[in-house]
């Protein structure tokens, strides 16, 4: 794996990461790699679609109303019939599955990650 180069505050800055809550989660066939559709509320700033590749360990019932961490301000991309507005994070685990990046505690919607 390659390491990223160094950055600085001002750099990390620029990504706008917010918390927002799933509202809704459904199957994505149309993906090339097995997903789901998400439709997430981030408070002040609106509800965002996104598509993730979180079936390895999570069923669309258990994400209604999960909070999750996503980047505000990637531009869109087009998959499939859908435009993804934000990217939902995660890490992958041994298996290269995705485990969500999630608040441990209730926080508003829309809370910057700094």
């Amino acid at each position: 794996m390659v390491e990223a180069g160094v950055i600085d505050v001002a750099d990390f800055a620029r990504v706008d990461i917010r918390v927002g809550r799933i509202l809704e989660a459904e199957p994505f066939p149309q993906a090339r790699k097995p997903a789901y559709k998400l439709r997430i509320d981030f408070g002040p700033l609106g509800i965002r679609r996104s598509s993730a590749q979180l079936t390895a360990h999570y069923q669309p019932e258990e994400l209604r109303g999960r909070l999750v961490i996503a980047v505000m301000n990637f531009p869109p991309r087009q998959i499939g019939p859908i435009r993804s507005e934000v990217l939902v994070l995660g890490v992958p685990d041994a298996d290269g599955g995705v485990v969500l990046l999630e608040p441990t505690h209730e926080v508003p919607l829309g809370g910057r990650v700094f």
